[in-house]
């Protein structure tokens, strides 16, 4: 039995997620798990990067998220759904992040994208084949309609 469900959704590009989202409530639906959302944002303070950014801009890149990521999950699962919802937002690799988010979560079940619409193959994108080689649950990897 599924206790606790982590779906990783990509903000720069929601509208690509929206049936990510949608198979990961579903599944939480039915085992009656615990649904957390998760979305990275790049760390601009790397030392290359950092110094073309203002010091403000890491913070106000998070709340940014924070505000895309609680209207997607309320545009695509409603607004009950949504209270039932704990939004993360981590800073750093997508991959270690999820990681580590479903490890501290004691997720059992990880909800991924397989790749961006564009990107018309038949392989992982780098995030989801990187979550599946390396993570101790279960992935269910969502293929993208392209």
């Amino acid at each position: 039995m599924i206790t606790s469900i982590l779906c990783a959704i990509d903000v720069s590009q929601p509208e690509h997620d929206r049936e990510v989202l949608r198979v990961a409530a579903r599944l939480a639906a039915m085992d009656k798990a615990r649904l957390d959302v998760i979305t990275v944002v790049p760390d601009f303070g790397m030392s290359v990067v950092g110094a073309y950014f203002d010091k403000e801009f890491h913070d106000k890149a998070v709340e940014k998220a924070k505000a895309i990521l609680n209207d997607f999950v309320t545009d695509v699962i409603g607004a009950e759904g949504n209270k039932g919802v704990r939004h993360i937002i981590a800073t750093g690799k997508a991959y270690e992040e999820i990681l580590h988010a479903a490890r501290e979560a004691g997720s059992d079940l990880i909800v991924i994208g397989s790749h961006k619409p564009e990107l018309r193959d038949y392989l992982l994108g780098p995030n989801a084949a990187r979550v599946v080689r390396h993570c101790n649950c279960s992935v269910y990897v969502v293929r993208q309609n392209a």
